[in-house]
């Protein structure tokens, strides 16, 4: 990976680490705004009204956050993967069925797509602290934290908490 030249002075080693993992998260952020917009648009059934409002939230939430990792690749002298090709050949996230309108059911496939997303994100946390990109690592940690709280949101809709 060639680095565009910076005035910023992260080791290289650690800018070519985080610039990896934050094309990645990038790729599964664009990907996820764009199920959240699919079930926003496309859902009918119980609850629609608060999902529907919910998502929309959600969405230009996920945006930003899409912003902020493409600015910060950026920074380190990367190029964002930020096409619609490159999302489609890269996103380490399940497709999103297009033929789903039940609310529920959108639910449930926004469920396992934030946790999944969850997951590579708190990776993404301790590979770029590991690698000396303290900032990198509290970038990512925002968003872990977002992501965990509208996964908190997503999962107590399907009734599936204990007690």
């Amino acid at each position: 990976m060639a680095l565009r030249k910076s005035p910023n002075d992260l080791g290289e080693n650690a800018k070519k680490t985080s610039i990896n993992v934050l094309n990645g998260v990038l790729v599964d952020t664009i990907d996820l705004t764009n199920s959240v917009r699919m079930a926003h648009w496309t859902m009918r059934g119980p609850n629609f009204i608060g999902l529907h409002t919910m998502l929309e939230g959600f969405y230009n939430d996920l945006f930003q956050f899409g912003d902020d990792i493409a600015e910060r690749l950026v920074q380190l002298g990367g190029t964002p993967d930020g096409t619609s090709q490159l999302v489609a050949e890269k996103t380490r996230l399940k497709a999103y069925p297009r033929d789903v309108t039940y609310t529920m059911k959108h639910v449930e496939e926004l469920v396992e797509r934030f946790a999944a997303n969850a997951k590579t994100v708190r990776e993404g946390i301790d590979t770029t602290d590991e690698a000396g990109d303290a900032d990198t690592a509290d970038l990512l940690t925002e968003i872990s934290r977002d992501l965990d709280k509208k996964l908190w949101m997503l999962e107590a809709h399907t009734g599936n908490a204990e007690n």
